[in-house]
């Protein structure tokens, strides 16, 4: 049966304790066709759809046709924004449209947990405590770093970390995202995803339920101000 228990190690390599990952994200079936209509779904909805082709009837040009209809022993042309012209308009070209696929939430959530389940059947989820403690750029990265030297590294932070995010964000072979940002994409193109101690506690805890962001930051200046 495989552990659901990942050592914690601060940014000196060294153990500091252990956390139990819930088995109903990290210990569920992989399934593959459904991680791969989300991921294709997700990579769809960041097309921009933007493309552009002019038909016969959008660009410049006259009505006039290019040679006389008869005696040139040529095939007759009536105009010369035909696409068969040069610098005629294009057929059946591309237009601006959405790329857009319909993905319930339900099936978001079951590929990130199929991806995060096969990444630690292969050992290669890990948390570091107290990167945000690391003094510079260096030992936020060695701190990353000690887990795998394989190129590519998914860092899982915390939105409040914000001096770890200024240290790693131009670090080559590094993807850095915020927990509640998470998603089965970032997690399959990378080698090994490494969550920092307050990223996880988020993660698995995951939103206050029923309540919106709003709703919640007015209730920490409540007992703020209490």
């Amino acid at each position: 049966m495989m552990s659901l228990t990942v050592d914690i190690k601060d940014v000196a390599g060294k153990k500091t304790g252990t956390f139990a990952l819930p088995a109903e994200i990290f210990d569920v079936q992989v399934n593959i066709p459904l991680i791969h209509q989300v991921v294709t779904a997700q990579l769809a909805a960041a097309r921009q759809g933007s493309h552009k082709a002019k038909n016969r009837g959008e660009v410049s040009g006259g009505g006039k046709k290019p040679f006389k209809q008869k005696g040139t022993g040529r095939a007759r042309q009536g105009s010369t924004r035909s696409p068969n012209q040069r610098h005629g308009g294009v057929a059946h070209g591309p237009v601006p449209r959405l790329y857009d696929q319909r993905t319930p939430k339900k099936m978001i959530k079951a590929a990130l947990a199929g991806v995060l389940s096969d990444r630690q059947r292969n050992e290669r989820i890990h948390i570091v405590d107290g990167i945000i403690e690391a003094p510079n750029t260096k030992g936020a990265i060695t701190a990353v770093r000690q887990f795998t030297d394989r190129k590519r590294s998914l860092v899982v932070l915390s939105r409040t970390e914000e001096s770890v995010w200024v240290k790693l964000r131009n670090v080559d072979g590094l993807h850095l995202i915020a927990s509640d940002q998470l998603n089965a994409y970032d997690v399959i193109v990378a080698d090994d995803v490494i969550f920092s101690k307050n990223a996880i506690d988020e993660f698995v805890q995951g939103p206050a339920k029923g309540k919106s962001v709003t709703a919640v930051a007015r209730e920490s200046e409540v007992e703020v101000l209490a």
